[in-house]
């Protein structure tokens, strides 16, 4: 069962991916939310924006494989919420959008993400900047850049149930937290 913090944390999410306010998700949100990260990261190279591009595809076809047996193209907050929760259901998909977001943010392929590039892409993604900016602290930059690996890493506990006190607790509005 998760926990409050991390039901917190999927539907904060499932509202930023609905692209239109729909109550629902569709293969069309996520192509939305594609083309707003990669205009967020213009200097990144061709391969990087391909893969954020088909990692985002495959979070869609995760969740439509999972919840959508009659294909009727959209997911509500409910089942979203109990799919994303299940590690064992979403882990693959999970892993993949950690990588190729924050590895997007690695444009010198250092390991490490400036804080310009890091607020870019998550102010594309629907985040309210101070959030992003508590996420940023939480993750323990070093000279004004946080390690890609630590960002995927958050980026993947954002998704387990089991988890509080974590630093992706930082990108859910305060309103909605506990």
């Amino acid at each position: 069962m998760p926990n409050a913090e991390a039901t917190d944390r999927a539907e904060h999410i499932f509202s930023l991916f609905d692209t239109h306010g729909s109550g629902s998700l569709h293969a069309g949100d996520f192509d939305r939310m594609g083309s707003r990260i990669i205009t967020a990261a213009p200097e990144a190279d061709k391969a990087a924006k391909e893969r954020i591009l088909r990692s985002l595809d495959l979070y869609w076809q995760t969740l439509e494989a999972e919840l959508d047996p009659a294909m009727e193209g959209r997911i509500g907050l409910a089942d979203f919420v109990a799919t994303v929760l299940h590690p064992e259901r979403f882990e693959a998909a999970l892993a993949e959008l950690a990588v190729a977001l924050s590895s997007l943010g690695d444009r010198s392929g250092d390991g490490l993400v400036t804080h310009r590039d890091f607020h870019a892409l998550l102010a594309a993604v629907g985040f309210d900047e101070p959030n992003i900016e508590s996420l940023f602290d939480a993750l323990e930059p070093v000279d004004g850049r946080v390690l890609v690996s630590a960002w995927a890493e958050s980026i993947r506990d954002y998704y387990h149930p089991e988890k509080a006190g974590i630093p992706g607790d930082h990108l859910v509005p305060d309103a909605r937290r506990p």
